[in-house]
């Protein structure tokens, strides 16, 4: 691929793989001599006229680093092996790039400071920034999964640990699949026939179940998870068990108050149409009652194929209008009656509204049996009649299962 044509095709995830196969390669040498794979990456991604000039340049970049270096002796942690070979296999590896000890370590997602690889039967969270970009902060994610090993519905922190860059990893079990995924390809087939647009009710009876109860165990320590939506749920199979990913922007009571006191939250959480009303209308102070909101738009999206509202990127709508619209287009524009707490937030949503009707829940979700209809109905209301988690699994929809 002549001129600059290659390096469109050489995304950013795509540079970052090779940088971390440079740094790892170069961890076999004296420390005098690493700590520029990002020096060679560039320089061969400026130099080079094709994509194999590039692979060359990276590999030449390396060999003569490395020759600079040859009479400083080996790091005791990349020894040469019994057979004379190179313990260090990541340079071999073409299945994937190498995090700390794990070999074969293939991208699967991708989110604003981390990027998570698979190793086998371990996904790896490796942070790719230096420091926290509030409300993210891994380190008090790290600390709260380790206070939620008891709880099952909960993914697994597994071990913390820092690779030859200095990347902070976080260590999870691996999950074939998101709810996201699910949703995307028509929920699990029913009958060997072709797939559905929305779930069974039996798999959003198991999967949100799991959800709620990962939910009615943290919500009681006081902590928020702030970021429900389908892709934190991940699932063994279509139809469950699902477990509750994702804590990077949680709130915890004595970890986050420093920051963000109770009553002075950070309000840049949560993801698209999944955000609740009050967030978008400058409550500092919400509670929990954001993350069953969330839950409740994903299990309306679960059941139907797609969220209940519109919501457009925050850098098409920085203010969320179009998402506040369609919410009160469907639920109906809020009354001081309606949703008392709304009186005292920074913005009221009771002026400058055209009022609408509250659309019956048959017409948002027709097709849809009565209970989920209920669950969801229960769930994605203004929060003064929002259920709570705990109350939310005496549901027909989740008792039931």
């Amino acid at each position: 691929m002549a001129g600059v044509e290659w390096k469109a095709s050489l995304s950013a995830l795509d540079r970052y793989e090779v940088i971390q196969t440079l740094a790892y390669r170069r961890a076999s040498l004296p420390p005098a001599a690493q700590g520029d794979a990002v020096a060679i990456e560039q320089a061969a991604y400026q130099g080079a006229a094709s994509r194999e000039g590039y692979n060359a340049a990276c590999d030449a970049g390396v060999a003569t680093r490395s020759k600079s270096s040859s009479t400083s002796p080996s790091s005791p942690s990349h020894d040469a092996a019994p057979d004379g070979t190179s313990s260090d296999h990541s340079a071999n590896d073409r299945g994937g790039t190498r995090i700390g000890p794990y070999t074969n370590c293939t991208p699967i997602a991708e989110g604003v400071t981390s990027q998570v690889f698979r190793s086998g039967s371990n996904a790896l969270k490796v942070i790719t920034t230096h420091r926290n970009i509030e409300p993210h902060n891994p380190r008090r994610e790290a600390k709260i999964l380790s206070s939620l090993s008891d709880c099952p519905e909960v993914i697994t922190l597994l071990d913390v640990f820092h690779d030859q860059a200095q990347c902070m990893v976080l260590r999870f079990p691996y999950m074939p699949l998101t709810l996201a995924a699910v949703i995307d390809r028509g929920g699990a087939s029913r009958g060997g026939s072709a797939p559905s647009k929305g779930l069974s009710q039996r798999q959003l009876g198991v999967i949100f179940r799991d959800v709620l109860l990962a939910l009615s165990h943290i919500h009681p320590m006081g902590i928020i998870h702030r970021d429900i939506k389908p892709s934190a749920i991940l699932l063994a199979s279509p139809t469950g068990p699902g477990r509750l990913s994702d804590f990077g922007t949680a709130w915890h009571p004595s970890l986050s108050a420093a920051v963000e006191p109770p009553d002075d939250k950070i309000l840049d959480i949560g993801t698209g149409p999944y955000r609740a009303p009050e967030v978008l209308f400058g409550n500092k102070a919400y509670d929990a009652g954001v993350d069953v909101w969330s839950l409740g738009v994903a299990l309306a999206e679960a059941a139907t194929g797609a969220p209940p509202f519109e919501s457009r990127p925050a850098s098409e709508d920085g203010s969320q209008l179009g998402l506040i619209l369609s919410v009160f287009k469907t639920l109906g524009t809020p009354t001081p009656e309606t949703w008392p707490e709304a009186q005292s937030f920074k913005v009221s949503p009771f002026q400058l509204w055209t009022v609408f009707p509250q659309r019956p829940w048959t017409e948002i979700m027709p097709g849809v049996n009565d209970d989920t209809r209920a669950a969801v109905a229960a769930m994605v209301r203004f929060d003064k009649e929002r259920v709570a988690a705990a109350q939310a699994l005496e549901l027909p929809l989740f008792a039931n299962v």
